[in-house]
């Protein structure tokens, strides 16, 4: 039994700035790679952004790249995800996410086994 925590969210005015971070907590082992998706309200989950674990490599989905940046955390299988310039079309809830192995698209949903509960982003206008 794994859990992802996630931490970070809230009510923000479009253009601000929000950070979320996303920590392992139960039986805890490595992951091939952590990220994020969001999903509003009558609209599918969709895919926000992923980081390989090993080597830090990212991806981004193109509705955020340029504006948001993912790292890892200092602390074994964390990270975060710094959103900039935050339009209203970001609000949804925001799922943790983590690979357990290796993956060719880390956009794809079925490439993750272990899931948040997820975090609600506001972004007033």
């Amino acid at each position: 039994q794994v859990q992802l925590v996630e931490s970070g969210g809230g009510l923000v005015q479009a253009g601000g700035s929000l950070r979320l971070s996303c920590a392992a907590s139960g039986r805890t082992f490595s992951f091939h790679a952590m990220g994020w998706f969001r999903q509003a309200p009558g609209k599918e989950r969709e895919f926000v952004a992923a980081i390989r674990l090993n080597d830090a490599v990212t991806y981004y989905a193109d509705s955020v790249k340029g504006r948001f940046t993912i790292s890892r955390d200092s602390a074994l299988n964390t990270m975060s995800v710094q959103m900039n310039m935050l339009k209203p079309e970001a609000t949804a809830l925001y799922y943790c996410t983590a690979a357990s192995f290796p993956t060719t698209d880390h956009a794809y949903y079925e490439a993750y086994d272990h899931w948040g509960q997820g975090t609600q982003i506001t972004v007033s206008s």
